[in-house]
């Protein structure tokens, strides 16, 4: 029979093989990883960005999966994406886009000037499912002079035009595919969809056919993960190697202090509000929303559901952004004035009403918080909790809701407050015809004058409950790189992170 035993100059290959320790090699040990799994709270309801208002949609595929002709950047920038460069008319109206060469959808297919046009004319369209329509608006004709070339003919000025166009709404789809991106995405991205486990992961590998640079990673997984408890276990088990949107905010002190981790704090565009419908009463009476926005004591709401990690807002727009005016003194905490208020709208005991709180941390402990201010004024607040597909169907879209409390995370996103059919039910001539003529304007400085015009008419009409802006925390491996900080736009955009 053959020996069985290895040699002893076999058994110290083998060993040095495993320990990377032979005289002059590289050690294995220290291969750069090439996968990632990203957490998230909330799972996505499908995975086509154009057709859904959930963030979650572009978190897992803005510019992993999809392309649109323009990007934003880390910074905030919009830059070069499908188009790889373009030009404006004098006038503002005519905007001509140079496509990159050679792109190719993930079924192979060629990406061309026609796909634009398809994408863009089904956004614009009467029968649209777009969850931002109103970018498209705008558009007077999409023309198509040469597969590499789209002329986009607005019918009026449009200053947000092309960050518009870097949105993911406005993300490039296939006629052959859009029917089915649902379920099984198709894009153009340096990721392509490899599997989606309901209730667990959604799963991306590298595309190779790529026509641009090719990510670090080979493989990306985003796990969902709703429960606080579960997240932190799961961070410190390695299951996940970042948790972006962390919201156990508790929990950070601990991550902080151990060197297998590093938390990054920055912005986002998420405005916090106590959402307010504005068609049911009483709160079509705005003596009661400035009543309970008087009752709303910002810094212990802050400190109780952020542990400090917010800032507080007084209008529907971000400190961090250019045109922003700070109104948080406008209705200082007040109990005594709310109640007084309250009793000259004709509620001098009050009244009850619901609060529909989607599932994100922030919005149950917020609501709880309120529903305790608002009881000291008088307005028994019942809140109710509610699973993310309901409440999108219920309160987002049917607008059947007393108040709810979510983070709006849209950039930009004050022009929301002037859609006549928007589930706030706000009407205010004033504010529209502002926000026509921000539309018109392209001169920054007229612009950023306008934008707190606005600010000013939703604060003294205390449309909604203007809370804090919620913080972009990402927990992280120590060892990853290329994470974005701040969220200028809903994504979980990997195609930059890498392995130290």
């Amino acid at each position: 029979m053959p020996n069985r035993k290895p040699c002893a100059a076999l058994a110290i290959l083998a060993v040095g093989a495993a320990l990377g320790a032979l005289p002059g090699a590289a050690p294995s040990w220290a291969q750069v990883r090439t996968d990632l799994v990203v957490g998230m709270a909330l799972e996505p309801p499908h995975l086509d960005p154009t057709a859904g208002a959930a963030a979650a949609i572009k978190e897992v595929t803005y510019a992993n999966l999809y392309e649109p002709l323009t990007r934003i950047d880390a910074e905030g920038n919009v830059v070069p994406g499908l188009a790889r460069s373009w030009t404006v008319s004098d006038d503002g109206l005519t905007y001509r886009f140079t496509l990159r060469p050679g792109v190719r959808f993930h079924d192979g297919t060629a990406c061309d000037s026609a796909d634009v046009k398809f994408s863009l004319d089904r956004a614009r369209a009467a029968d649209s499912v777009n969850a931002q329509k109103a970018y498209f608006a705008p558009i007077a004709s999409v023309e198509t002079p040469d597969p590499a070339t789209v002329v986009v003919t607005l019918s009026r000025p449009d200053g947000l035009f092309l960050f518009h166009m870097a949105s993911g709404d406005a993300a490039i789809v296939a006629p052959e595919s859009a029917a089915t991106n649902k379920q099984k995405p198709v894009g153009t991205g340096p990721f392509k969809f490899e599997r989606w486990v309901a209730g667990d992961r959604v799963v991306l590998a590298r595309n190779p056919d790529y026509d641009g640079p090719k990510p670090a990673l080979e493989r990306v997984s985003f796990r969902f993960i709703s429960d606080p408890a579960a997240q932190v276990a799961a961070l410190k088990a390695g299951d996940v190697d970042a948790f972006t949107l962390f919201s156990t905010y508790e929990a950070l002190p601990e991550f902080r202090n151990d060197p297998k981790f590093a938390v990054t704090v920055g912005t986002t565009e998420g405005e916090t509000i106590l959402s307010t419908n504005n068609a049911r009463k009483p709160f079509d009476d705005v003596r009661v929303r400035r009543a309970m926005a008087h009752a709303i004591d910002r810094p212990t709401l802050i400190e109780g559901v952020l542990y400090g990690n917010g800032a507080a807002i007084g209008s529907h727009f971000p400190p961090h952004r250019a045109g922003y005016v700070d109104l948080t003194g406008l209705y200082p905490y007040d109990p005594k004035k709310a109640r007084a208020l309250l009793a000259e709208a004709g509620y001098p005991d009050g009244f009850e009403t619901t609060l529909r709180l989607p599932p994100p941390p922030y919005a149950r402990r917020g609501g709880e918080l309120i529903a305790a201010m608002l009881a000291e004024v008088g307005i028994r607040a019942r809140t109710e909790p509610m699973e993310w597909a309901a409440w999108l169907e219920k309160v987002f879209k049917g607008k059947d809701y007393d108040l709810t409390l979510i983070a709006h995370t849209e950039p930009l996103d004050i022009d929301i407050y002037g859609r006549a059919d928007y589930y706030f039910n706000y009407r205010n001539d004033r504010f529209r015809a502002v926000e026509e003529e921000l539309n018109r304007s392209q001169d920054p400085a007229r612009r950023n004058a306008l934008y707190g015009e606005q600010q000013r008419i939703l604060a003294e009409d205390a449309v909604n409950g203007f809370l804090f802006m919620l913080p972009s925390i990402t927990v992280q491996n120590a060892k990853l790189a290329g994470m974005w900080v701040n969220r200028p736009i809903q994504a979980n955009d990997v195609t930059g992170v890498s392995w130290k």
